[in-house]
Parts: structure tokens; sequence; C-alpha cells
């Protein structure tokens, strides 16, 4: 049986300015809205390709420490295609995404970006180079 992955996970202080910000960032659909009895509120994303982003807040008696939309260890970063990367990147920023990397260029002619986003989340913005 091959790995898929079925989600990805991202805790935020605001889950619904989060879950918004992606909505209309990225063209997500608001799946569910619930708080859980563990106490956080979970709100299940949709991508317009079948991923799952949960986003949610802290549960009943847990301490997160804080968000960092840098470059650092572990969970790094997660991200997107994109047609057109410089159009993406003013856009994303115009919806209050802090532009962090780039462009920059690839030998072969791709192009990446980094954007932070509400949350805290560190997000890469890819262009493949032309066929």
């Amino acid at each position: 049986m091959p790995y898929i992955v079925n989600h990805i996970h991202l805790k935020s202080a605001d889950p619904e300015r989060t879950a918004r910000w992606f909505c209309d960032a990225f063209n997500m659909t608001i799946e569910s809205d619930i708080v859980r009895p563990v106490g956080d509120r979970f709100i299940r994303t949709m991508t317009e390709g079948g991923l799952a982003i949960n986003i949610s807040s802290e549960r009943s008696g847990e301490t997160l420490g804080p968000a960092d939309d840098n470059a650092h260890y572990g969970l790094e970063h997660f991200g997107f295609d994109t047609d057109d990367l410089e159009l993406d990147i003013a856009r994303l920023v115009a919806l209050g995404a802090v532009l962090k990397e780039g462009p920059v260029v690839s030998p072969a002619g791709g192009k990446v970006g980094f954007i932070g986003v509400p949350g805290g989340i560190r997000i890469e913005l890819i262009q493949r180079a032309p066929a």
C-alpha cells in the first residue's frame, strides 16, 4: 500500500481567521467547524486537489509555543504550485501575507518564493520551469 498524505494539521491562536485566509488565498473550502471534546476549535478545510488542511486552536490545558514563519527545524513549510509566482506573491501579500524570500530563479528556469501567513505559517510557492 502506498503512503499518501492524509492531511496537514496547523495550530492557530485564531483558527477561523487562519482558515478563512487559506480559503480566500487558495480557493479552499471549509468542510467542518466544530469544538471537539478535547476543547479545541477544529476546522477542516479542503484544497481543490483534495488535500485536507486541518486548523485548530489549543486543546484544554494545552500550552503551545509561539508560531514561527521563519526557516527552522521541524516541519518548516509546505508548498503550493503556481502558474505565476510574482502575481500570486502580490495577491497573497495584499491578503496579508509577508514576503519572506524570493522569487528565487533556478538554473533550469523554475522559481520559488516563501511567504509568512496568518497563524505564523511558512508557505513555499513553486512555479515550475517552462517545458
